[in-house]
């Protein structure tokens, strides 16, 4: 089995999902952070609702403009999004699950968790958004071309 037979195979929230159980897991057996249970979650319920909120962002651009959110399925995208949160990263959508995992390390309150959103983000540099580029150049030529040349990929 080759590594690109891994490409838009596992949906990125179940990543997301295996990733937050391996960081958890990580928390588990390594020493917390010592701060206030008020701080910590604080911290991460505000992370989180970043995270959400950039995720939503992506998804309402993507049903306005009436083109797929499939994830496995970027062959199927009718327009290129390039409106709203687009303008600033063009996956504000991977970019909300990373907050949400930065803030469940910081929830867990684990340095050693910390490491699985790299690991999430480098997973899905890999394996989702390499193919979905590919896609998109296939669709969208010299417009998704300039569209990443004025557009980082995460922030």
């Amino acid at each position: 089995m080759s590594l690109s037979s891994l490409e838009l195979k596992v949906h990125p929230p179940l990543v997301a999902i295996i990733t937050a159980l391996i960081m958890w897991g990580i928390s588990l057996v390594t020493p917390v952070y010592p701060v206030s249970d008020a701080i910590r979650i604080s911290a991460a319920m505000a992370v989180a609702l970043i995270g959400g909120g950039v995720s939503l962002a992506g998804i309402i651009s993507f049903r306005r403009m009436k083109t797929t959110i499939n994830p496995v399925k970027p062959e199927r995208a009718s327009s290129l999004v390039v409106a709203g949160v687009y303008k600033i990263t063009r996956n504000p959508m991977y970019v909300g699950i990373l907050l949400v995992l930065v803030a469940w390390a910081l929830f867990l309150s684990s340095h050693w968790a910390l490491p699985g959103s790299l690991l999430f983000v480098l997973y899905i540099n890999r394996f989702q958004i390499a193919p979905e580029e590919r896609a998109l150049d296939t669709l969208f030529g010299s417009e998704y071309a300039a569209y990443k040349s004025r557009v980082r990929r995460w922030i």
